[in-house]
């Protein structure tokens, strides 16, 4: 469509240029500072121990002088203690999936839902849907905000909601090719057990009334893009968000460009730091991505550490900032040898190598003294064992060529990875002790 035609759909938030955001953005964090500071005991403390106040803040600059939130400062209010409304003003809770330590918690308010459902309609319109689709969404629903933030997202831009969840691979297949939705949200690696089912049911993808896929949820590299692209012939967008500060719809990439997703800078302002020393990143410097949150009510959040490592980049397809796509994050780092390795390095290698799947999990291992790590990778069909020798070793000398780290590779047939219904287990640590960064 056409960038002008296309103009005509943004909404208010949209059309701000860069100075009327900025003046948004200042009100907009001294309400939410002063809102957090007054009436959530656990940010009064922090605040107060670091010797800030919000009425310090002047200009979007000053946000520096504040602590950080972490996962643990959430984990220790666990379960309602980070609320700053009264806990009958929450009317829906959700949690992490509480894989290290308890779940982290946070609620809304009626406005939060409100506001967060509008931001996923944004999000979705970005992606190039519109009123009348149908969505099919495959995230989870519970606990988990996708498939819930999706859903309530969809509704709001006025689409029709199949709310699939997921699980039930071959009844997801039959309700796209029976009910004919437009639009799939799911993860990218939960796309790819679809892609399989269709592939194995011997019905073409391809022929699907999919146009769109919104995937998220878990890092995923532009070679899996062009892989669930040409597999169903379909423009793959990336929805980025995590519940603590909200859920999906943080951000998301325009389809006009699908070069990075927007941030929705008018309800969250973000930072990106050095991982270290904590210290504030000129724009394009590559990071761990901080942010906080502008207009929410039963849980605001000051400079939360997500973890997430990219960097901030001009927007284009809008005014508000990009972030590049989420290259790993800092706590799935691995260090092996010394080296630094990340999921996503290794997964665009696979994806790279002619022969192999994109289903892989990766291993470690301590026998002796040293870690030890085995990329375990499906074969695609009708690829030879000599083939498949070939091709390991290929694999092996592109890792330490590209990463600098030794690894084993194996092979494995088609269909022998355990498949994901929601984000997918890429790490199997089986060293007895763990190092302090994969805690």
């Amino acid at each position: 469509m056409p960038q002008a035609n296309y103009k005509l759909l943004l909404d208010a938030g949209e059309r701000l240029d860069s100075n009327a955001l900025e003046m948004l953005q200042l009100d907009r964090l001294q309400w939410s500072l002063a809102h957090a500071f007054e009436n959530n005991k656990a940010y009064t403390k922090l605040l107060n121990e670091a010797g800030v106040r919000p009425d310090e803040v002047k200009t979007l600059s000053d946000l520096a002088k504040f602590p950080f939130t972490t996962k643990d400062d959430l984990r220790a209010a666990y379960p309602f203690g980070f609320f700053a409304c009264p806990r009958e003003d929450v009317v829906r809770i959700h949690a992490s999936s509480g894989t290290t330590g308890k779940p982290t918690v946070v609620g809304y308010t009626k406005q939060d839902i409100t506001t967060w459902a509008d931001l996923v309609a944004r999000s979705i319109r970005a992606a190039g849907g519109r009123p009348g689709m149908k969505v099919h969404v495959a995230y989870g629903y519970g606990l988990f905000t996708g498939g819930l933030g999706a859903h309530y997202g969809a509704e709001a831009l006025g689409c029709t909601v199949i709310p699939m969840s997921g699980g039930q691979t071959e009844k997801q297949v039959q309700l796209i090719c029976d009910f004919e939705p437009e639009i799939i949200m799911a993860t990218p690696s939960y796309m790819l057990a679809i892609l399989d089912e269709f592939r194995r049911q011997n019905i073409d993808p391809r022929a699907s009334a999919l146009k769109i896929g919104i995937f998220g949820a878990e890092p995923w590299t532009n070679e899996m893009r062009a892989e669930i692209e040409g597999a169903f012939a379909i423009d793959a967008v990336d929805i980025y968000g995590l519940s603590e500060v909200i859920g999906p719809g943080v951000a998301n990439e325009c389809i006009e460009t699908k070069d990075g997703p927007t941030i929705w800078e008018d309800h969250f302002y973000p930072e990106i730091i050095d991982p270290k020393t904590g210290g504030v990143l000129p724009s394009g410097d590559f990071g761990e991505l901080v942010f906080t949150s502008l207009t929410k009510h039963a849980m605001p959040i000051i400079r939360y550490r997500t973890g997430d490592l990219t960097r901030l980049l001009p927007g284009t397809a809008r005014t508000m900032r990009r972030i590049e796509r989420i290259s790993g994050r800092s706590d799935d780092m691995l260090i092996i040898r010394g080296v630094n390795v990340f999921p996503s390095q290794i997964e665009e290698l696979i994806l790279k190598t002619p022969g192999l799947a994109p289903h892989y999990v990766l291993e470690v291992r301590r026998p002796e003294r040293l870690d030890m790590l085995t990329v375990k990778v499906e074969a695609r069909a009708h690829e030879t064992d000599e083939r498949r020798q070939d091709t390991a070793q290929t694999l092996t000398a592109r890792i330490k060529t590209h990463i600098g780290v030794s690894v084993h590779v194996d092979i494995t047939d088609p269909n022998s990875i355990e498949r994901s219904t929601g984000k997918a287990k890429r790490v199997i640590d089986m060293r007895s002790t763990i190092l302090p960064t994969q805690q």
